[in-house]
């Protein structure tokens, strides 16, 4: 029976593909105020503009190709049962070729209704436009989660978590929740491997390997762990 392993990524893994993410150093993301495009409250007062926001990040997912660090997690499906936990919007781990993959914070290339989030639809093309309805006759909205929203898929992520044998973050600094709190689902006594440049602060837990490197480069160096381990 193959280890389960267990992998959390963030915005680290999509930067190398040229993808650039919200920090909240500034508040700022591709020149806009996150206030003005990434709450409902924004949708209520600019639904143009917010729309019109995601169809611009849209474009760029869809011009981006997955990196090696995609690869080698779609790889380790060779010898390990690999479940992806996903703080990322885009589609890049599907296209690398993972199987098992759940988006915290839903997916860009689907819409959603604005009445009922539980009615979804991939999207033709690059871009939902306005006048565009669902099947309830309400704007279909980007299928993301917008500060300020409930993140439906959480307690699924943490009972993946608790199921883990094995468990790896790349490239993302525990910094935004509830995604950050499953880490602490992870049983005790299993290895996680912290991949990031910056590492976060994780003393505290216990069968701790830091490898503080790019995306790619630690999920390398984790892969040949792994692979002299199995």
């Amino acid at each position: 029976m193959k280890k389960r392993i267990v992998v959390l990524t963030g915005a680290g893994i999509s930067a190398e593909s040229g993808l650039k993410t919200f920090r909240d150093s500034d508040g700022l993301w591709e020149g806009y105020n996150i206030m003005d495009v990434a709450t409902p409250e924004a949708w209520e007062r600019n639904p143009s503009l917010v729309q019109q926001f995601y169809n611009e990040r849209r474009k760029q997912v869809l011009q981006a190709e997955p990196n090696d660090a995609h690869m080698i997690l779609a790889k380790l499906e060779e010898d390990f049962e690999v479940n992806i936990i996903t703080q990322n919007i885009d589609d890049l781990h599907e296209r690398a070729g993972s199987s098992n993959i759940t988006h915290l914070h839903g997916i860009i290339t689907f819409s959603q209704s604005d009445k009922d989030a539980n009615l979804l639809y991939p999207i033709k093309g690059d871009e939902i436009q306005m006048g565009e309805q669902c099947e309830l006759g309400s704007q279909l909205r980007p299928h993301v989660v917008w500060f300020g929203e409930a993140v439906p898929m959480i307690e699924i992520a943490a009972t993946i978590c608790e199921a883990a044998d094995l468990f790896i973050l790349v490239g993302t600094s525990l910094a935004v929740y509830p995604a950050a709190g499953l880490i602490d689902f992870v049983p005790a006594d299993v290895m996680k491997y912290i991949v990031d440049p910056k590492s976060p602060s994780v003393n505290h837990y216990k069968n701790i390997i830091k490898i503080e490197k790019s995306a790619t480069a630690g999920l390398k160096e984790v892969y040949s762990l792994l692979k002299e381990n199995a």
